[in-house]
């Protein structure tokens, strides 16, 4: 019998996934519109993602333009990128509002690398969890006599392959990050 391991990589993407979600929230001293993915605003009595209700677009290096489509709700999406605490300067003006990046100092880089590496020891653990599940449901397929003992060690082997093909995608994106903050 042949195990199937369709639903472990589907989890290791996952996390892969959540670890690339994760750091476009770190900021670093360039404009990327996805920092604002995750602030909401009240718009007409409902909590609205600022993309459902603007276009976002990228000015110049360190500057986003937020250009509402509802120029009424200029002020609400000001205040709500304020609130949101992200060390973002915000201004606005008859088109709608600009947000500055503002210049990454040497304790906010050293502060931003260690969130980046904390972030990726948490996808590693995540990563060996599954790969722990797995292990876990092989060993007890042999011992069911489902599989003979050579093939519990051939697909440990085999799993070993993709928890090292998933951890060298979680380092070479925590490596880009990495160079993206001391840039």
């Amino acid at each position: 019998m042949a195990y199937d391991f369709s639903s472990f990589k589907e989890k290791l993407e996952g996390v892969q996934d959540w670890l690339s979600t994760e750091y476009t929230g770190v900021r670093t001293g360039r404009a990327t519109p996805a920092i604002l993915d995750s602030i909401y605003l009240d718009s007409y009595g409902t909590r609205t993602p600022i993309k459902h209700v603007a276009s976002i677009s990228i000015e110049d290096a360190r500057t986003i333009r937020v250009a509402p489509w509802d120029k009424g709700q200029i002020k609400g999406i000001e205040k709500a990128i304020s609130e949101a605490n992200l060390g973002l300067s915000v201004s606005s003006d008859a088109m709608g509002i600009r947000v500055f990046f503002p210049e990454l100092t040497a304790e906010r880089r050293a502060a931003l690398l260690k969130v980046t590496r904390e972030k990726l020891e948490h996808a590693r653990v995540s990563v060996r969890a599954e790969r722990d599940e797995v292990w876990s449901e092989i060993q007890t397929l042999e011992k069911e006599g489902e599989i003979p003992e050579d093939d519990k060690f051939r697909l440990k082997e085999e799993m070993q392959k993709f928890v090292d093909q998933a951890n060298a995608k979680l380092e070479e994106m925590a490596e880009r990050k990495e160079k993206e903050i001391a840039e």
